[in-house]
């Protein structure tokens, strides 16, 4: 005698779901790792920024004036990153 169709495709329904189960727990990450992250592009883009102005400054010999504008535009750089970030990580 054969099994009974339905509880065959149960079985298989259940084998997958806990797959999916198992998939999704792989890819959700832990809080802490996610500030970390978005933290982190946030003060390299700041750190970047303003070593480009400093490395500037001392070129064209124009303290602290390039500092300051690549400080800013870092500033907005990393916020940009984060926001975009948060957003990919919300999909």
């Amino acid at each position: 005698m054969s099994k009974d169709p339905f509880k065959t495709r149960l079985e298989i329904a259940k084998k997958k779901a806990l797959k999916r189960n198992l998939d999704n727990k792989k890819h959700n990450p832990s809080p802490i790792g996610v500030a970390f992250k978005l933290s982190t592009e946030l003060v390299s883009a700041v750190a970047v920024g303003t070593i480009i102005g400093f490395i500037l400054d001392k070129t064209f010999d124009t303290k602290p004036w390039l500092i300051l504008i690549f400080f800013f535009v870092g500033v907005v750089a990393g916020i940009a990153n984060v926001i975009k970030s948060a957003k990919n990580m919300q999909k």
